[in-house]
């Protein structure tokens, strides 16, 4: 008899404890940031702090919205922009083109090229790390002439919670 296939569902499917998760990745920031001698300010840590409280990419004038609402901050947008950048540049966020948007990295703590699952409904973003996947980007990409110098694998499809059972 065969066993059915158990897929456990990603943390940004199931209920968790979500200030944990935003909290853990925070102190994770502050880490990194330190060992590597770059200056994580209070605003680079706070824009950082609402791309994690949610698990749906967040573009930049969403952000500037609440900074503006909740912290009664007056921001700039290349103000935002610039944090944005620090935070992909020392990988604890990554940039999602076709949304135009911006998500926690899950594994900050080395470089790496990010694949997502984007759900189509609700927007939930889930990072894998499948180095087999970059593997065969640059190894197609070699065998055409084509160096690859960065690559992000954007999915899009429904999440477990949006699909519409048959």
């Amino acid at each position: 008899m065969l066993k059915p296939l158990l897929v456990k569902a990603p943390l940004a499917c199931l209920p968790h404890d979500h200030s944990h998760c935003v909290n853990a990745a925070m102190a994770q920031a502050q880490s990194l940031c330190a060992a590597r001698g770059v200056r994580l300010t209070a605003l680079r840590l706070r824009v950082l702090e609402l791309v994690w409280e949610s698990h749906k990419p967040l573009g930049a004038y969403d952000i500037l919205a609440v900074l503006s609402e909740t912290d009664g901050r007056r921001a700039a947008p290349p103000t935002v922009y610039r944090a944005l950048d620090f935070l992909q540049e020392n990988g604890l966020v990554h940039r999602l083109a076709s949304l135009n948007a911006f998500v926690g990295c899950n594994h900050p703590e080395h470089a790496h090229q990010g694949q997502f699952l984007i759900c189509r409904s609700c927007h939930t973003s889930i990072e894998l790390e499948q180095s087999s996947i970059g593997a065969a980007i640059v190894s197609s990409a070699a065998s055409v002439g084509f160096s690859v110098e960065g690559q992000t694998v954007e999915v899009l499809g429904l999440c477990a919670n949006c699909q519409v059972p048959a």
